[in-house]
């Protein structure tokens, strides 16, 4: 089987000086440099996706294009400087773009799914309708959203439809 790990929307605005902070986004940000790294080391793929604001709807909150916030990460452009970027307008990172292309394209079966924020963009993803042709888990210590709170109870609810795991547990 052939694994990617799929890094969602870690990008500038979820920081402390971005224009939506998240709770604990400096421990997911080194949760998911150490599994980037790990998955590197054991020939697994790393994939990025990137959420741009369709900026035909307005001025959004935040990952507006053209402004700092919206890119990713500089130490995950880092950690990663080789890897596909999948653009997205959608909480669905395989909703109108070329995930699905990737995935088939690099053989890809099984997906890792990691990164911001829990209960929109990362269970959005693992749970679309294009993602039940892969065997799917979420690594829940490489996420992170809003609050703690709204964090567990998201992988709670996500919990019925897909395996959760821990970095430790998949990068031994």
């Amino acid at each position: 089987m052939s694994k990617a790990l799929l890094v969602i929307d870690i990008q500038n605005d979820y920081f402390p000086d971005g224009a939506f902070p998240l709770w604990n986004a400096e421990g997911t940000l080194s949760k998911v440099e150490q599994a980037i790294q790990k998955a590197q080391a054991q020939q697994i793929l790393v994939i990025l996706v990137q959420h741009i604001a369709d900026k035909t709807k307005g001025l959004s909150p935040f990952f507006n294009e053209g402004t700092e916030g919206v890119a990713i990460h500089p130490r995950i452009l880092a950690a990663a400087p080789k890897a596909p970027i999948v653009i997205k307008h959608f909480a669905d990172s395989f909703v109108n773009t070329d995930l699905e292309a990737t995935l088939q394209r690099l053989g890809v079966d099984e997906l890792l799914v990691c990164g911001m924020m829990t209960q929109n963009c990362v269970t959005h993803t693992a749970i679309s309708k294009e993602a039940e042709k892969y065997k799917t888990a979420i690594v829940q210590d490489c996420c992170t959203t809003v609050t703690e709170l709204l964090h567990l109870i998201a992988l709670g609810a996500v919990a019925t439809r897909m395996e959760l795991v821990r970095l430790e547990q998949i990068f031994n």
